[in-house]
C-alpha cells in the first residue's frame, strides 16, 4: 500500500476499496460495479493478503448464491417458499399505497411487487422512495388463505448495499488531510485510473469528465480518437447517469411522453450522455429545437405545460483525422450529424469542449491497483454536491474580460463551479487555486467559440478571452493550444521581399498567405512556385510582375528588371486554398525584395489590383480583419476605397490595429516599407 492509499484508509475507513479487486471480479460477474465494491469494502478493507484472498472468495460466493439473475427469478422464488427464509441481493423500490396506508416494495430482478415494507426501513433509507437501491434482503414466505389479495412474501430484514445516505461532513473533514494534488489523485483512482501514469493536463481532463455529474444542466462535448475511455465514466462509474448508445432516441424518451404523461431521461437521471454523436438522430422534426431550449434554460415546453429538469448533457464522439487537418479544412464540430453540424445556436450552448486528442489511448498500465473511494460513495458525493454552487468562486479575486458575452460567462462560471465542487468541496481555496481553475474553464469555452467563429463568421468575432486581477488590474489572455494562430505573423521585422496578405481562399474560408520573394543576379527572369494548377492565382502573380516591370522606376531608379531574376513563392498558411487576390501584395513583395528593404513589422497588406493599377476594395472587411488579428497582425494597410466599410467592423476589433490607407499601388509600397 503506497502512502496515499494508507492516508485514504486512515481518514475514510470502510469507504475505500482496492481497485484491482473490482477489476478481477467484474470480468467474471455481470453485476453493477457499485454492488461489487460495496461487498469488497465490507470484506476486503485490510492490508493482509490472506484476509483479502478470503474476502474475495466470500464476495464471489455471496454473488453466486444470493444475487438474483432475472432469468433465475422463478428458481429463487421457489427457494424462498421451500426454505421458508432465504437471503437475496436485488434492487428494491418502494411506493406508498395510500389506499391501504402501507409502503409496498417492488423487486427489480425477482419481478415481484406489492410486498409490504416496514415503515422503519423507509424512514432510515429514504432513497428506497427515490428510484430504489440495491439491498441484501432476508425474505420470508407466509401464505394466508384469508388474505388472498396480499403478497405471501415478507421482508424479515433489509441492509442497503448502495449508500442509503451520505454524511457530506465526513468528506469535508477528510478533505482537509489531503493536498490539492493528493485529492485529485484520489478522485482519479476512484474512477479506476492510475494518476502517476497521467500528465497533469490529462488529470484535469479526467476531472472535467466528472463535472456533468456534479453540476446541474451542464453541457459538455468531448471529441477525440477511439480507445481513450470517453464513455467509461458515464456507463460504469455512476449509477446516476445513462449512456444513450448510438445516439438514436425520441423526444418522448428523452424529454416527455405526451401519451403516458411521463417525463423522459432528463428528469430521471443526473446526466444523459450521447455516445457516437455522428449517429444522433430524431424522428421528430422539432427535437433539435427542444434540445436547444433545454440546453439553454434547463426547461422545455411539451403540450400545454413547461417542464424543468436538471440533467446534464454530454456529447461524445470520434475524430477520424488529425486535428491539424480538421482545423485547416473544416471545424472541430464536424463529426456531428448534418442536421446539427452548422447550427451555431446549438454549439453556442455547449459549456466546455474537452480535447479528446490530448488524452492517451488506455493501456493496461493506466488502470490502478491502489485504493480509491467505493464507486457508490463517490457517486453519492457527486450527487449531493449538485445541491451546492460555487459559480461566484472567483469574483473575489478576478473579473472576466470584455470579449465574453452572457453565454460565455455562464459557461465559465458553471465549469469553475463544477471543478471547485470536485477539488475543494469544503470551499477552502486561495487565489492561485481558483486562477488555475478559471484558466482551464476559459480555454474550454474559447475552444467552442473559435469553432463558432469558423462556422458563423463575424457574429462570433469576440474570441480573445481574458480575466482581470481585481488587485493589480492586470489582464491575462488565454489561448487554445491547437489554434496556434498567434504565431503566424512573428514579431519584429521580416526579411526583404516577405509580405503577408489575407483573403478568401478556394474553400470559401478566409486565410493568411505569405509571399516570399528572392532577388538574384540574372537576366530578368521571373519564376513562381507554390501555385500548383490554380489559374487565377497564377494570373494575379503575373499581373503583379507585369505592373512591376512597367512601373518600377516610379518606385526607385535603382530597381532593375533586366539584370536581376525574381523568384517568388506563395504559401497558403491556413490551407484554405489559393486566392485570386494576390496581385497587390505580390507587387509590394517584388519592390521590397528589389530594394532590399523589409515591410513594417507585423503588417498585413489587403486589397488587389488590375493590370492597369486600379485598386479593388476588400470584401467582407470585418471578417478579414478578424483573421488578421488572430494571425498576430498589429498593422494593416488597406485601400482607401474600403474606408466606407469601417462601420461594419466592431469598434473593439478596429481598435486593435494601426490602420494605414493607400490610394495607388505605388502609395501602398511606400507605406508598407515605411518610406515617407
Amino acid at each position: 500500500m503506497d502512502e496515499l492509499s494508507a492516508k485514504l484508509n486512515q481518514h475514510f475507513a470502510g469507504r475505500v476499496v482496492r481497485k484491482d479487486l473490482t477489476k478481477k471480479i467484474k470480468e467474471g460477474a455481470n453485476v453493477p460495479v457499485y454492488v461489487l465494491e460495496y461487498l469488497l469494502g465490507m470484506y476486503c478493507a485490510t492490508e493482509d493478503e490472506d484476509s483479502i484472498r478470503e474476502g474475495v472468495e466470500r464476495v464471489k460466493s455471496i454473488l453466486a448464491e444470493n444475487f438474483v439473475r432475472p432469468d433465475e427469478a422463478e428458481k429463487v422464488k421457489s427457494k424462498i417458499r421451500e426454505h421458508g427464509r432465504y437471503t437475496i441481493i436485488d434492487r428494491v423500490t418502494v411506493k406508498l399505497n395510500e389506499k391501504k396506508d402501507v409502503y409496498e416494495a417492488e423487486f427489480s430482478n425477482l419481478g415481484i411487487k406489492g410486498v409490504v415494507m416496514p415503515s422503519s426501513y423507509v424512514k432510515n433509507y429514504e432513497r428506497l422512495l427515490a428510484g430504489g437501491i440495491w439491498c441484501i434482503i432476508k425474505m420470508d414466505y407466509y401464505f394466508d388463505e384469508e388474505q388472498k389479495g396480499s403478497s405471501p412474501f415478507c421482508i424479515n430484514s433489509l441492509t442497503p448495499i448502495q449508500l442509503p445516505n451520505l454524511e457530506l461532513e465526513e468528506i469535508m473533514v477528510g478533505r482537509r488531510h489531503f493536498t490539492k494534488d493528493e485529492w485529485i489523485d484520489v478522485l482519479i483512482r476512484s474512477i479506476g485510473l492510475e494518476p502517476t501514469k497521467l500528465s497533469n493536463n490529462v488529470k484535469w481532463h479526467m476531472l472535467e469528465r466528472m463535472v456533468p455529474l456534479v453540476e446541474n444542466n451542464y453541457n459538455l462535448c468531448e471529441l477525440g480518437p477511439r480507445g481513450t475511455g470517453k464513455s467509461h465514466i458515464y456507463k460504469e462509474i455512476s449509477p446516476n447517469s445513462i449512456l444513450v448508445s448510438g445516439g438514436q432516441t425520441t423526444v418522448a424518451n428523452l424529454f416527455y411522453n405526451m401519451a403516458s404523461r411521463q417525463i423522459g431521461l432528463v428528469g430521471l437521471w443526473d446526466c444523459v450522455a450521447f455516445d457516437e454523436v455522428a449517429g444522433i438522430s430524431f424522428k421528430d422534426k422539432d427535437a433539435i429545437q427542444i434540445m436547444k431550449d433545454y440546453m439553454a434554460s434547463g426547461s422545455f415546453a411539451r403540450g400545454k405545460e413547461e417542464k424543468a429538469a436538471t440533467a446534464s448533457m454530454v456529447f461524445i464522439g470520434n475524430i477520424n483525422q488529425s486535428v491539424d487537418a480538421l482545423l485547416k479544412t473544416s471545424h472541430l464540430f464536424e463529426p456531428f450529424p448534418e442536421a446539427i453540424a452548422n447550427d451555431t445556436a446549438f454549439f453556442d450552448r455547449i459549456h466546455y469542449y474537452l480535447p479528446g486528442w490530448e488524452i492517451p489511448k488506455f493501456r493496461p498500465e493506466f488502470f490502478t491497483d491502489e485504493y480509491g473511494f467505493i464507486t457508490d460513495y463517490l457517486a453519492e458525493f457527486l450527487r449531493e454536491m449538485r445541491k451546492r454552487s460555487f459559480s461566484d468562486a472567483f469574483d473575489r479575486y478576478f473579473k472576466l474580460g470584455n470579449n465574453l458575452n452572457q453565454r460565455d460567462v455562464i459557461a465559465v462560471r458553471k465549469t469553475v463551479s463544477g471543478l471547485v465542487k470536485l477539488i475543494y468541496p469544503n470551499g477552502e481555496f486561495d487565489k492561485d487555486d481558483i486562477e488555475e481553475i478559471l484558466r482551464y474553464a476559459l480555454i474550454g469555452r474559447r475552444r467552442v467559440k473559435e469553432q463558432l467563429k469558423k462556422i458563423g463568421g463575424m457574429e462570433f468575432y469576440d474570441v480573445h478571452f481574458s480575466y482581470i486581477d481585481n488587485e493589480t488590474m492586470n489582464e491575462q489572455f488565454v489561448s487554445v493550444p491547437e489554434q496556434g494562430g498567434d504565431k503566424i505573423i512573428p514579431e519584429g521585422l521580416g526579411k526583404p521581399g516577405h509580405v503577408y496578405t489575407v483573403a478568401r481562399g478556394r474553400t470559401g474560408m478566409i486565410g493568411v498567405y505569405k509571399i516570399e520573394t528572392q532577388v538574384v543576379s540574372g537576366s530578368g527572369k521571373f519564376e513562381k512556385t507554390g501555385l500548383g494548377s490554380d489559374r487565377e492565382a497564377k494570373e494575379a502573380i503575373e499581373t503583379a510582375f507585369r505592373f512591376f516591370r512597367a512601373n518600377s522606376k516610379k518606385i526607385s531608379g535603382s530597381i532593375s528588371t533586366t539584370t536581376k531574376d525574381y523568384l517568388m513563392h506563395v504559401e497558403d498558411i491556413n490551407g484554405v486554398g489559393l486566392t485570386s487576390e494576390l496581385s497587390l501584395a505580390a507587387f509590394v513583395a517584388l519592390c521590397s525584395g528589389a530594394l532590399d528593404r523589409p515591410c513594417q513589422s507585423q503588417m498585413v497588406i489587403l486589397g488587389s489590383m488590375s493590370i492597369g493599377g486600379t485598386i479593388n476594395k476588400v470584401e467582407e472587411l470585418a471578417n478579414v480583419l478578424q483573421v488578421c488579428f488572430d494571425a498576430g497582425a498589429k498593422k494593416v494597410l488597406m485601400p482607401m476605397s474600403s474606408a466606407t466599410d469601417i462601420a461594419t467592423v466592431p469598434p473593439e476589433l478596429f481598435a486593435k490595429f494601426q490602420i494605414s490607407f493607400y490610394q495607388s499601388p505605388e502609395d501602398a509600397v511606400f507605406k508598407a516599407l515605411g518610406v515617407e
